[in-house]
């Protein structure tokens, strides 16, 4: 397939066309402002809807509505519009409709910087709204993987009927790389996905036949068995991570998204000098893949280097629970929308060689 230049916040949303989304409803905010952007020209062209509405709670319940009449709908924001946006995602989450939404982060906390940053990962993972729901939680690294991310978001989130997050960072919304996009879904598969859903969604049921969703409810035993199917079902969800020369590793960055692409920059820089480095890089953060870090040989890996553009550290929590006190843990953090560097990284490495005597 022939590969085209594209800015990710646009191929983020042509990929979310090509996978059948026909219902977009947003509101402007950097740096995701190209998505809503793209869309509103894209979706008359495919037969689907745009939305501007009035604010994201406005979006987000709009998106909501749509995935209740059997669509594939988006809505996508930055940090403080996801932020209002929690309530609908919960809403989702409880009611069983499959949205998939995209938050391109910015600094924080507050309405921050425009400058990218990776602050929203404990909202994004721990608390993307009340109820204690949860969702898988995409982490791309690359144009390529954000294209191909948001394709499967689809995929995953009708599966599960559950909200699907692609968690993107400014760098990785803003650069333009090549990237190859995804088949377009047929009218004939998109007519055969809604007709999937007419046994839950808002559709036409026959007189006397209720749909699932449902108003507001005090049984509390329906609830708990909800919340019990659901807790069922997020153990059925499997972790996706990479390793990057991991064997004889004495020390191995942890990191995701942009930050673990620069950090791999740095460790082929390191590995040229002669020092033994690594890497562990989730590709979903939600679930965590804590099984990755038992891979690592802790005979001979000094130091784990949790890579962040937070401050304070916020990936690192998972990173701890996953090494379980089996090595010593650092930080290498920007924020405030300043991107990550290599030399940041490579600067981290030399202190650390330097304590350890190397």
């Amino acid at each position: 397939m022939a590969r085209v230049l594209m800015k990710g916040t646009e191929a983020i949303a042509e990929a979310a066309v090509r996978a059948g989304c026909r219902f977009f409803a947003g509101y402007p905010i950097t740096p995701q402002n190209e998505i809503p952007e793209y869309m509103s020209r894209r979706m008359p062209e495919v037969g689907g809807v745009f939305v501007q509405g009035e604010s994201e709670v406005a979006s987000v319940n709009m998106a909501f509505g749509a995935c209740c009449g059997g669509e594939r709908a988006m809505t996508s924001s930055a940090s403080t519009g996801i932020s209002l946006k929690s309530e609908g995602i919960s809403y989702s989450a409880a009611a069983r409709v499959p949205l998939v939404y995209v938050n391109v982060q910015r600094g924080g906390p507050g309405i921050g910087t425009i400058q990218p940053s990776q602050m929203d990962y404990l909202q994004a993972t721990k608390a993307s709204g009340n109820g204690g729901f949860r969702m898988i939680v995409f982490a791309p690294a690359t144009v390529q993987e954000a294209v191909d991310m948001t394709y499967r978001a689809f995929e995953l989130a009708d599966r599960d009927r559950n909200p699907v997050l692609v968690l993107s960072d400014g760098v990785v919304g803003t650069m333009m790389e090549p990237v190859e996009l995804p088949p377009m879904k047929t009218e004939e598969e998109l007519a055969a996905i809604k007709e999937s859903k007419k046994e839950w969604a808002g559709i036409g049921h026959p007189i006397g036949k209720r749909s699932w969703i449902e108003p507001g409810t005090w049984d509390t035993d329906r609830w708990e068995k909800a919340n019990q199917w659901n807790a069922s079902l997020y153990e059925t969800w499997t972790s996706e991570y990479t390793t990057y020369l991991l064997e004889d590793a004495q020390i191995v960055i942890a990191a995701y998204g942009i930050s673990a692409r620069i950090a791999k920059s740095a460790i082929d820089d390191l590995r040229a000098e002669g020092v033994k480095i690594g890497m562990i890089r989730p590709q979903i953060i939600n679930p965590y893949p804590y099984e990755a870090y038992d891979e690592i040989n802790y005979d001979v890996c000094k130091m784990i280097l949790d890579v962040e553009m937070a401050n304070p550290a916020l990936h690192v929590v998972d990173v701890e629970k996953a090494v379980k006190d089996r090595c010593p843990i650092r930080t290498c953090l920007r924020s405030g929308g300043n991107v990550m560097q290599k030399k940041n990284i490579l600067d981290a490495v030399k202190e650390i060689l330097k304590e350890q005597g190397a």
